[in-house]
Formats: C-alpha cells, structure tokens, sequence
C-alpha cells in the first residue's frame, strides 16, 4: 500500500492520489526468532530486557495480524462455516426432543459431537473464539481508518502536480480571458459542484467524495453493531409456547408456559409484567377448488393487560401480525379444537369437566384426543384411574370407512374414544405429557358381552357409559390457540445496523473520490493557457464526464481562442520550486 510522504523535496510515483484512502498502511516487520529484542546485553537485565523487547515486538505484531482487513475477512468467513453444523445437526436450544431422537439414531457419532459441543453451536467455545477475535478485529481496522478519515476531513485539497497533462482525464485550451478570471471563476463552479476547493499559485485545486470511505466506515461499524445485537439477542433472550382454549387466559411468568427457552444471562426478573385471554377464535376456510381446505383467516380475539393496570385492552392478533407489549411479541402459531366433556365417576359424582385440547395429526386438524381422569370411583366406591384416548374429527363422514377429517372446519363434528382403567403412572411423581396416555398398566373396557373392547363414536350430546358405573358426556366444542411469546432485545438494534450497512455498502461503490486541478496561466504570446485535469481512486467514466462538464462551463466566461501555430504545443512549465506531484495511473487515460 502507497504510504503519504509529505516532503516538499520527494514526489513519489503515486503521491497524486496520497489520501484518496484511509484504509490503515499495513506495517511488515521481521518474523524470526529474536528480531524483535535486538542485542541482548550480558547479565540477568540484559536477559530481561531483551526478553521483554521480544515479547512486545511479538504481541504488537500478533496486534497488526488481528486487526488487518486481510485478516476480518478470514474470520468472517469462518464464522459463516461455523453456523453450518447449526443448520444441519438438531440444536438443544431449539428442539431437546430432536436431539435426543439423534443421539438415539447416530449413537456412534454422538461422543464426538458431544465433544465438539455441535449440539449447541451458537455457545461452543470454538464459535465464542471465532466471535470474539471478529468483534476486536473490527475494532482495531476501524479505529485507526476512523482517525485517518478525520484527518482527511480536516486537510485540503492538494496543490495542482506539474504535469497535469499525465493525468487520466485532462483537457486545455488558449483564451484572451485573464488567469485570475479564470480561476476566480473555476473556483465558483468548483464549489457550485460540492466541491472542497484550495487556491494556489497559478491554479485551483477541487476534491470530492469524502463520503466514499465514510461509507466504508459505517459498513464496518454495522458489523460491530450486529455482532452485539446477536450477542445480546442469544444473552437475553427468551421465547415460550402456549396452547390457550377459548375463555382461558396467560399470565406471562415461568410457571404459566407449555415450554421455555432463555439465554444463559436471561433471568425471570426480566420478564414483562403482562397478561391476555383468548376472547374468540375466527377461521374461515377455501370451500372449493384445488386450495380446498387452505386457511383464509386466522385471527385471535384478546383482552389484554399491561403490568398493574387493571384497564382492559382489546385486540386482534394474526399471523405475521404479533401484539406487541413492552418489548415482548405474541405470535399467533396454530389452531385446533378442545372437546368439552364431563366425566362422572360410578357414584354420580364430577370427576372431570371441561375442555380437552387435542393436537392436530393433519392438515385437516385431524386430533389426538388423551384425557386422564385420576380421581375416580366405580359403583362400589372403589378408588379407580380411568383413561380416554381416540380421535376428534372436525368433519366426520362415514362414508368413506376413515375416521379422518375431510375438511378442517366444524361441518359435521366427531369423536372416537377408547376407555381404560387401572394406574395412569401418576402417583410415581415422573413428570408425564398430557398428550400421551401410558396403557402399559391400564386395561381397556370391554362391552357387556366381555368379549369386544368398549369404543365409542360420539357426537356432541352423546353420552359413552363405562362398565364400572362411570359416564363421559360429549357436551361441546371450544376452538383453542397456540401463541409464541418471545422477547429479544437484539431485534431493534439488528435491523438498524442491516440497513446501515446496506447504506454504507452502496456508498462505498458509488460514491468515487476524486480531484480536479484547474490552471491558468499566461503565455508569451499574451494569450492564458487553461489546463483542467482529473484523477480518480479508480477508473471510472465519471472523472472525464465530469471535467467535460466544467469545462464547457468555464469557456462562457473564458472562450478559446484558435491556437498560433508559431506557438509551441507544450503547457507551460510551472516554476521550479511548484509541486511535483505524479499521479498514480502512468498511462494515458480518458482525454475530455
């Protein structure tokens, strides 16, 4: 990389477009055992001297390695490979049940990927590693680019080089106007064009275009800022399912979800203050056609409420469309059905009323129906456990010889049950999922002739009597919601630093910095001769464009005037103690 050389005395080959960039000189220094202490001196503080010369040396040049682009660039790549076995292999912090079913399936594989922690990537020490030298290797290229830049803004443009005719894009022409009319004017269009313009002897020096690295720079800060919003979003985050049947309500604390993931600094104290009822459920369904059965409204009545304020809010929650309380979004995930029944045990009493919520098997919300009835007493009075399990169908017909769903709205509704009595598994204190139902110790009713297994079709107002005196009664059907409820603090921050980052991306590529060089001076002949010249960081048909433009604009007020042919072709030559500035493009570039 070009380093600035500032001396009046020298004029590097490149040093006409000293400062078009502000991405950090990378320092190269010796990499062989002792080149960084030097001669060590006899003694123990020649030894320790030396010792500590060498140790500096190798942490300043560890230093420049890490925060070189070259460098950002090489980590950045692997923190994308990093996050490949997070997409392929089950995660525990998103699904434990996947993993397990994994583990059981690749029980070879399993040690080593324990090892390597690839059952949670995101937290692995490898990928903290990879993270971590990322965010200081940021740092360090933006922090010395940023000073550079700052410099930049307060310096001025360069005075014009000597041979402004071996820039890329140069024009001249001869005038009877005076030079200081000339550049007076040349200085106006300069600065009309937003250009930061410097005066010199004889000519006038313009650049533009600062905003080209300020691009680079915001580019490089929004990495900064989405490396620390995913940070904090995976920190403190914490998203919950639950499953709410119409009339019920959630009171967003630990004990009231389904199931809860949190990051490793999440603690419940930072849970909102919040709660909601599910009011009403609407859904509406394509009747006809191929989309026959697909979902055309999914909508959520609530009533919710935010921290101690006892006022009640209502509102809609949809797909894609979340309610949002303080800082919390409560997503609408699936719908279903929950049988209302009533079960009385062998003497008449109430052993269980109210609605069962089902999980789908379909498309067509097909449900898997489990109810556990612990407290139940036969028609002697004897302590019992009874059991159901079947099928809710929303559209039965029995026509087709299928106990599935034809459609999922409630058009002709339907439930399949199967009785069992004996021990549930619940007094063993093993926590047990109220969707499944352990028969291995539960026999199955039998009819009356003790020959057939008792089960029953039933419809709403239907009534499934047990041989031991007990009764389930079909009453109804309440339709019921799943809701995500998640919370993380890293979204705002993210998507504003994704947008600047775009912001600076486009402006790094199309904003081009660039100078233009105005001189004016006079001739033997009497005659002013103008030359303009332009220099770009990078090639581009901006520059000659742009010089053509200025051009045409100065020679209103200084037209040319035919060339004598007694008069030399060469440009003046400026005086010997001008600058001597070379551009950096050697070869003959666009002429405007």
């Amino acid at each position: 990389m070009a380093k600035t050389d500032s001396s009046s005395g020298s004029a590097p080959e490149d040093a006409s477009a000293d400062r078009l960039s502000t991405a950090p000189v990378e320092e190269t220094g010796p990499s062989g055992a002792g080149s960084f202490g030097g001669v060590r001196r006899p003694g123990l503080l020649g030894a320790l001297g030396w010792g500590l010369r060498e140790a500096t040396g190798w942490l300043r040049w560890f230093w420049r390695q890490l925060t070189s682009m070259r460098v950002a660039l090489i980590l950045l790549l692997l923190l994308s490979l990093a996050t490949i076995p997070g997409s392929l292999i089950p995660q525990t912090s998103v699904d434990s049940v996947k993993v397990d079913d994994w583990k059981k399936g690749h029980q070879a594989l399993t040690p080593a990927f324990e090892k390597l922690q690839l059952f949670h990537v995101y937290s692995s020490v490898w990928f903290s590693a990879v993270y971590i030298l990322l965010f200081i290797s940021l740092i360090g290229c933006i922090v010395p680019r940023t000073w550079q830049f700052v410099g930049q803004l307060r310096s001025r443009p360069p005075r014009a080089p000597r041979r402004l005719d071996r820039m890329p894009a140069y024009a001249t022409w001869r005038t009877e106007a005076d030079p200081e009319q000339v550049l007076a004017r040349a200085g106006r269009l300069l600065k009309g064009k937003r250009f930061r313009t410097e005066p010199g002897e004889g000519s006038v020096a313009g650049e533009k275009g600062y905003l080209r690295e300020a691009g680079n720079l915001v580019f490089h800060v929004s990495l900064i800022v989405l490396l620390v919003a995913f940070a904090s979003g995976q920190l403190w985050k914490s998203e919950g399912g639950k499953l709410i049947v119409q009339g019920d309500g959630f009171s967003n604390t630990l004990t009231q979800y389904d199931d809860f993931k949190s990051g490793s600094l999440f603690t419940p104290a930072d849970l909102p203050r919040f709660s909601f009822f599910l009011d009403d459920f609407e859904a509406t369904y394509e009747v006809t056609g191929p989309q026959r059965g697909t979902p055309r409204t999914y909508a959520a009545h609530v009533t919710y409420y935010k921290g101690t304020d006892n006022t009640p809010h209502k509102t809609t929650i949809k797909v894609n469309d979340p309610l949002v309380i303080d800082g919390s979004k409560i997503y609408l995930q699936g719908h279903g059905y929950a049988p209302v029944v009533t079960v009385k045990d062998g003497k008449g009493n109430v052993a269980y009323q109210g609605a069962v919520a089902s999980l789908p098997l379909d498309s067509n919300i097909t449900e898997n129906v489990v109810l556990k009835v612990p407290d139940f007493r036969d028609k002697e009075g004897a302590k019992d456990q009874v059991g159901f399990t079947g099928l809710f169908i929303p559209t039965l017909d029995e026509r087709t010889g299928t106990m599935l769903s034809q459609f999922p709205d409630l058009v002709s509704p339907g439930m399949v049950l199967t009785a069992f009595h004996g021990s549930l598994g619940m007094d063993s204190g093993v926590p047990q999922s109220v969707y499944k139902l352990d028969v291995s110790k539960m026999k199955q009713f039998t009819k009356p002739d003790g020959k057939s297994k008792l089960s029953q079709l039933l419809r709403v107002g239907q009534t499934m009597n047990l041989p031991n005196g007990g009764t389930l009664h079909f009453d109804g059907i309440k339709p019921w919601a799943t809701f995500q409820i998640s919370q993380k603090p890293g979204d705002g921050p993210a998507l504003a630093g994704a947008v600047a980052a775009i912001l600076g991306v486009a402006g790094s590529l199309f904003i081009q910095r660039r100078r233009v060089w105005v001189r004016a001076v006079r001739a033997a002949d009497g005659s002013t001769v103008v030359e303009l010249a332009g220099l770009g960081r990078s090639e581009s048909a901006k520059v000659p464009e742009e010089l053509a433009d200025l051009a045409a604009a100065l020679q209103t007020d200084a037209p040319p005037v035919p060339d004598d042919p007694s008069t030399s072709d060469a440009p003046p030559t400026p005086d010997e103690g001008a600058d001597t500035t070379e551009p950096s493009e050697s070869s003959e570039g666009a002429r405007a």
